[in-house]
């Protein structure tokens, strides 16, 4: 068994459990760990095995999709005392740039490495295998990770050194959540003007407004089905938070992006915090 054939994978959330399930079934021998330890089950009967982060040394390569800066500086803080030279860990979670720095810093002083990796695609891609990833870091070692990488993404992007692949992924997700906030007012404007709301996506196909975020969430919207989950209010609120966190950091102001901020907060916490973004249109009020 070669070094990149073994994996440690911490995090079993919605993205973490299809990723591993895809490097389970194209051969890669996978550890599994999750705060909530029945997440891991299903990977368990896939052939995953269970991991004690004690035992994290064992696994040259360490990945994690975890949901926040807390949570990924909680699991490293577990992890960082079994930590030995050489090993990688590639992180998938999206977090703040100062967050990555900071945790990259701490594994640079064990000998580790720290690949930012976040990714786009939402759950269809993670259980394709078509994500798209921005990753920061040493090039050459990202290089030598394609096993890895190809069998979850249909591309992977180098956006220089550590720290830019979340910078990438936040100017993405600033894209996504502020557009999102727009498709709402739009499906609101086109049910109160009594259009066609079956043909209404299908209509602005291809077109300038087109997205695959229009496509996915203007027919929820329309039909008021906000099932299976996809992306959890709280997810882009906590991204588009950090874009803004970013911008002061540049002194750059981003009145758009405040302002979408501040509607998906609302949303958040009016007990919406963990359902699908999809349901943002029942904040709009006629």
């Amino acid at each position: 068994m070669s070094a990149v054939e073994k994996i440690a994978f911490l995090g079993m959330g919605l993205m973490g459990s299809r990723m591993a399930a895809r490097l389970l079934h194209a051969g890669f021998e996978v550890a599994v760990w999750n705060r909530t330890p029945t997440a891991c089950d299903v990977l368990k009967s896939q052939g995953a095995t269970l991991l004690n982060l004690n035992e994290i040394a064992n696994y040259p390569i360490v990945l994690l999709c975890l949901a926040d800066d807390a949570a990924v500086n909680a699991v490293f803080a577990q992890i960082e005392p079994f930590l030995n030279a050489g090993q990688i860990i590639i992180d998938f979670s999206s977090l703040s740039v100062e967050a990555t720095l900071r945790l990259a810093h701490s594994a640079q002083q064990k000998q580790v490495t720290w690949i930012d990796s976040p990714v786009s695609g939402g759950i269809t891609g993670a259980e394709q295998g078509n994500l798209v990833v921005f990753a920061g870091g040493d090039e050459q070692k990202i290089a030598a990770l394609a096993p890895i990488y190809k069998t979850l993404a249909q591309r992977i992007t180098v956006m220089g050194s550590t720290g830019t692949g979340q910078a990438t992924k936040i100017c993405n997700q600033l894209i996504v959540a502020a557009t999102s906030t727009l498709i709402a007012e739009a499906v609101a404007l086109a049910t109160q003007a009594d259009v066609n709301l079956e043909r209404f996506a299908p209509a602005l196909a291809n077109g300038f407004a087109d997205s695959k975020p229009f496509q996915i969430l203007a027919p929820r919207m329309a039909t008021q089905c906000f099932e299976p989950i996809q992306w959890k209010v709280q997810t882009l609120s906590k991204d588009l938070n950090n874009a803004i966190k970013l911008a002061q950091q540049q002194q750059l102001k981003l009145p758009v992006a405040n302002c979408a901020l501040q509607q998906l907060l609302e949303h958040q916490h009016s007990g919406y915090a963990t359902q699908d973004l999809s349901t943002f249109i029942q904040h709009i009020k006629p």
